[in-house]
C-alpha cells in the first residue's frame, strides 16, 4: 500500500469535522484489512477524539478482532501497540483497547483447552513478555467480565497460565479491580473480602479511568448487600467529579442514587448521562447505551411514582390512625362517663332508700337518725369514689395519653 497516501488522507481528515474524520479513518482501516497489512504509522497521542492516526488504528484492530476474536490476536495487537507508541501514551490505549475489544467480542469466549494451547504459542512467540501477555490476559478477562462469569473470571485471574505469564502486571490496579469484580459476583466469596479488593484498587496510586469503571461496575453487578447503594453513590460521585464529561460514570451515579431512594437526584443524573452520550463513533454503541440508560430512567421514574404513592398512602394511614385514636378515646371516655353516671345514680338510689328506712321506721331520735344518714351517705359516697377510681385504674385514664404526649427531644450528632 501507498504509505504516503495514507498519511496524507489521515492528515487531511484530522482538520475535518468529526463525521468526516470518522469516515476517512473507517475507510483506511477497511483498506488495510483487505490488504492484510497492519497500520504502517506511529501513534502520536492517546486522543481518541481528534487523533486521526489513533482512530484509524482503533478501527483497524476493531475489525481484526471481530474477524478473529482470540487471545493470539490480542497478543499481536499488543506487539503492534508497543512498536508504534511511546511509553507515556501507552497505558491508556492498552486499557481501552483490551477491555473495549473484549466487550464487542464477548460472545466468543475461548474454551479452557483452546486458551491453554494459545497461551503456549503466545509465550513462545513473545519470548514470555509480561507486557504482551498482560494485554492478552486483560482481553480474555474482559470477555468474562462482560458476560458476568464471575467464578470463571476469578479462576482465570488466579491460576491460568496466561495470567501467570503477565508477571508483575498481576499487581496492577486494573487486575485487582477485575478480581474485585469477580469476588462481588461470586457466591463463595464474602462481601468483606470483595470490598477489601475494591478498596485496594480504588486507592491505588496508579488508578485510571478503566480501574474506576471496573470498580463501579463491580458494585453495580454485585448481588444486593448492606450499604451497596451508598457505596456505589459515594464512589460514583467521586468518579463524576474526576471525569465530569463521562456519561457512564453519571449512569452509575444515577443507579447508586436510585438504590439509596433519592429518585429526584437520580432522574436529573440519568438525564445528564443521556445528554453526554456521544451520537457518533463505532467503538461506543450509541443505541445500546441509550437503551440501557433509558431503561434505568424508566426504573427511576417508576420508583419516583411509587415513592409519591407511598407518601400519600402513609399520609392517609396517619390520618386514619389519628381518627381511630380519636374514636377510641371518645368511646373510652363515654364508657367511663357511663360507669360514673351509673355509679352515682346507684349510690343516690341506695341513699334514698336507706334514708327512707331510717326516717320512717324505728324509735331513734332526730340526732341519731341524722348521724345514721351521714354515715350512710358517707359510705355510699366512698363506695362511688372507689368504683370510679377503680374504673380509671382499669382503663388507664390516670396515665397520659401516649398518642397526644409531645415527642421526645433527640440530640443530633
Amino acid at each position: 500500500m501507498d504509505v504516503a497516501s495514507i498519511h496524507a488522507r489521515l492528515g487531511q481528515a484530522a482538520s475535518a469535522d468529526s463525521r468526516e474524520l470518522d469516515r476517512v479513518c473507517e475507510d483506511v482501516a477497511a483498506e488495510l484489512i483487505d490488504a492484510d497489512v497492519e497500520p504502517p504509522f506511529q501513534i502520536p497521542s492517546a486522543d481518541f477524539v481528534t487523533d486521526a492516526w489513533l482512530i484509524c488504528a482503533d478501527r483497524y484492530w476493531r475489525r481484526r478482532f471481530l474477524r478473529e476474536p482470540t487471545v493470539e490476536v490480542a497478543a499481536r495487537c499488543a506487539r503492534w501497540l508497543y512498536d508504534h507508541t511511546e511509553p507515556p501514551i501507552r497505558p491508556g490505549i492498552i486499557e481501552k483497547w483490551s477491555l473495549g475489544y473484549a466487550f464487542i467480542t464477548k460472545d466468543t469466549v475461548e474454551s479452557r483447552h483452546d486458551l491453554t494451547l494459545a497461551t503456549g504459542r503466545i509465550v513462545e512467540t513473545t519470548q514470555g513478555s509480561a507486557d504482551l501477555c498482560s494485554f492478552a490476559a486483560l482481553y480474555h478477562a474482559g470477555k468474562l467480565r462482560a458476560n458476568f462469569w464471575f467464578d470463571e473470571l476469578r479462576q482465570f485471574l488466579e491460576s491460568s497460565l496466561l495470567a501467570v505469564a503477565a508477571g508483575h502486571h498481576r499487581d496492577d490496579p486494573l487486575f485487582t479491580g477485575l478480581r474485585a469484580f469477580a469476588a462481588f459476583g461470586s457466591r463463595t466469596i464474602t462481601t468483606s473480602h470483595a470490598l477489601d479488593l475494591l478498596d485496594t484498587a480504588w486507592d491505588a496510586t496508579g488508578r485510571t479511568r478503566a480501574v474506576v469503571d471496573v470498580c463501579l461496575g463491580a458494585l453495580a453487578a454485585a448481588p444486593p448487600f448492606p450499604d451497596q447503594g451508598e457505596q456505589l453513590r459515594r464512589r460514583a460521585t467521586a468518579a463524576v467529579a474526576e471525569f465530569p464529561d463521562d456519561h457512564l460514570f453519571r449512569f452509575r451515579l444515577a443507579c447508586g442514587q436510585r438504590l439509596c431512594g433519592d429518585y429526584t437526584a437520580a432522574l436529573a443524573t440519568i438525564d445528564a448521562a443521556l445528554r453526554l452520550l456521544p451520537a457518533i463513533g463505532t467503538r461506543i454503541s450509541h443505541q445500546l447505551l441509550q437503551e440501557q440508560y433509558l431503561r434505568e430512567r424508566d426504573i427511576i421514574q417508576k420508583g419516583l411514582e411509587l415513592a409519591a404513592w407511598t407518601a400519600s398512602q402513609q399520609t392517609r394511614w396517619r390520618d386514619q390512625d389519628t381518627a381511630n385514636r380519636d374514636l377510641r378515646r371518645t368511646l373510652q371516655t363515654s364508657a367511663i362517663r357511663a360507669v360514673e353516671l351509673v355509679t352515682v345514680f346507684t349510690a343516690a338510689i341506695a341513699f334514698a332508700v336507706g334514708s327512707l328506712q331510717i326516717t320512717l321506721t324505728g324509735t331513734l331520735g332526730f340526732r341519731d337518725r341524722a348521724l345514721l344518714l351521714v354515715i350512710l351517705g358517707a359510705g355510699l359516697l366512698l363506695f362511688a369514689f372507689a368504683i370510679i377510681i377503680g374504673t380509671w385504674i382499669i382503663t388507664g385514664r390516670h396515665h397520659p395519653d401516649p398518642d397526644t404526649s409531645p415527642p421526645a427531644r433527640t440530640s443530633r450528632s
